[in-house]
């Protein structure tokens, strides 16, 4: 017999409570909730769902799970171009919430449990270039990277976990959702990540992204009631060393790292028993292993020094890219790891740590490789900046020159180029500095390089 993937809702774990937005509800009417959702979709291929942070949004997804039909998360956001491709690519004829009711309570009728190898989620993700592909994830997937999370985390039915972030990306929905409905803990999603929300939810552990993490920070009193927090846990994006370190000074935690992609969920995580070391993200977690592939095909050493494209192999994998077998053949080697993308190094500790995507975040100038977030980091040193990004432009001499964009008070006439060389390497200083008012960020607080240009 197949074990429920959601034991929250099959009845074995007891009576908790999810709350989304202020609403709440028990997991015994998510549960009839979501079987009375279910009996709508027997015959439906694919279904999606507009992501919004509500309660409904939560009780669509599961009763797409309950009946065993893959589910696309549509963004709130996504303009007309984006929702059609989303629906036509993904064959979802039928919208929960729009073409099919939502229904609180009715005939809840019981379904077998699906089979593992199953579909659950059909979640888009953007690449270089063109229209976003439908990363197929299986159930067996979710499973495998919600358990190895439960262990690197010991998330137990006794924490409940609280954040705010977005139902249409696999952090909110999969680690934040659905990982609670697994292990059977309590959750508070508080509709939007912000301070006030977070300090006034008590909860023992606490997701976000470096964006939330940093506005938490700028205000004291509200970082301060995390104190009491078992564990604080930022991704989505790399958490510059200052933010790690304020957070530490005003919550008392050293919050954990951790790395993932749509297409793998988390593959490396700090955790909860180990150390939790800046600018890093841990160690592989049960199931996974990993190495770096420099440019010459050949492993690179694990020296924390040596930077390569990180490759995985693990349980929790994606099935591949839906009506794209060329572009699931060209995401994995020809001995079965899969290439990330993701530029990274390995200490001989094991730890490791990312460096950015290898197509943006590692410059090669002037015969040596730097990793733009190293440069990033020193810049957020400076106590004048508040924001920083790194990225590498077309030189005719190095090939390409270091350029930084900053956002902070005071910085007129200040040297931030020899700042870095100060610190780091003379060859990795910014050739130029602009001071801007911001940096282009996406819904998860990431900074979209691609958006920065030089002033002509």
């Amino acid at each position: 017999m197949t074990s429920p993937l959601l034991p929250a809702l099959a009845g074995a774990a007891g009576e908790r409570t999810i709350t989304v937005a202020g609403e709440t509800m028990r997991w015994s009417e998510l549960a009839e909730a979501a079987a009375a959702t279910a009996a709508e979709l027997p015959g439906a291929g694919v279904v999606a769902v507009e992501a919004l942070p509500v309660l409904d949004t939560v009780i669509a997804v599961a009763a797409a799970l309950v009946a065993g039909v893959p589910i696309v998360p549509i963004p709130p956001d996504a303009g007309p171009v984006e929702r059609e491709h989303l629906r036509t690519d993904s064959g979802a004829a039928l919208q929960i919430g729009r073409d099919v009711p939502v229904r609180r309570r009715g005939p809840a009728p019981a379904f077998p449990e699906p089979p593992t190898d199953a579909a659950a989620l059909i979640v888009y993700t953007s690449g270089t270039t063109g229209l976003p592909k439908g990363a197929v994830v299986s159930r067996r997937a979710l499973a495998a990277g919600l358990d190895a999370l439960a262990d690197a985390w010991a998330w137990t039915p006794a924490d409940v976990l609280v954040h705010g972030l977005p139902l249409f990306h696999v952090h909110g929905l999969v680690l934040g959702v659905l990982g609670p409905l697994r292990v059977a803990s309590g959750l508070v999603h508080t509709g939007r990540p912000t301070p006030e929300a977070y300090a006034a939810a008590a909860g023992s552990m606490y997701f976000g992204v470096p964006t939330v993490w940093h506005r938490i920070c700028e205000q004291p009193a509200a970082a301060a009631a995390l104190a009491p927090a078992r564990l604080l846990v930022s991704g989505s994006a790399a958490l510059p060393v200052p933010a790690f370190e304020r957070i530490e000074a005003l919550t008392g935690h050293r919050p954990i790292e951790r790395y993932g992609m749509t297409e793998t969920l988390i593959t490396v995580s700090a955790r909860h028993d180990g150390e939790r070391r800046p600018g890093h993200v841990g160690f592989p977690v049960t199931g996974v292993t990993t190495r770096i592939v420099g440019d010459d095909g050949a492993v690179a050493p694990h020296d924390g020094a040596a930077i390569g494209e990180l490759q995985v192999r693990g349980p929790m994998l994606f099935d591949g890219y839906l009506h794209r077998p060329e572009a699931t053949a060209a995401s994995w080697t020809a001995d079965g790891w899969f290439r990330t993308g993701d530029a990274a190094t390995i200490g001989a500790d094991g730890f490791h740590r990312i460096v950015g995507r290898q197509s943006i975040d590692v410059i090669k100038t002037g015969g040596f490789k730097v990793g733009a977030g190293e440069v990033e980091s020193v810049l957020l040193a400076h106590p004048g900046v508040a924001e920083a990004a790194v990225i590498g432009v077309p030189d005719d001499d190095l090939g390409q020159r270091i350029v930084a964009f900053v956002v902070g008070d005071g910085l007129a006439g200040v040297d931030l180029s020899g700042f870095v060389a100060e610190r780091l390497s003379v060859h990795k200083r910014p050739r130029r500095v602009h001071v801007v008012d911001s940096l282009p960020r996406n819904a998860m607080g990431k900074v979209t390089k691609g958006q920065l240009r030089e002033p002509d």
